[in-house]
């Protein structure tokens, strides 16, 4: 059953972060707007919280979730090095000496 859980990603690239970060933003701020004008013409602040609150709950299903569209540009990783060997000896190598001014 938890097989299907892994196989979810769950990963969003930099440029998806930032994608998501202004579509919450954006939601956010429209969401307010309208808010506070609807509650504003019929004088009721709890209309601007609802909506406000509608808002924000609207933001995070389309952000948080690793839509794919948040996942369109993946960072090519290197490849892992092994460790170089080093043969020289400490005393075979030279040693860097700073000029004095």
């Amino acid at each position: 059953m938890f097989n299907i859980f892994q196989s979810i990603p769950t990963q969003m690239d930099y440029k998806g972060q930032k994608l998501a970060e202004q579509i919450f933003q954006g939601i956010i701020l429209v969401s307010a707007v309208i808010g506070f004008i609807y509650g504003y013409i019929t004088e009721q602040f709890g209309w601007t919280v609802y909506i406000v609150m509608a808002g924000f709950a609207l933001s995070c299903l389309l952000t948080l979730p690793p839509w794919p569209i948040y996942r369109r540009n993946p960072l090519k990783w290197l490849p892992v090095q092994e460790p170089a060997t080093d043969d020289k000896k400490p005393a075979d190598r030279k040693v860097k000496r700073h000029s004095k001014n």
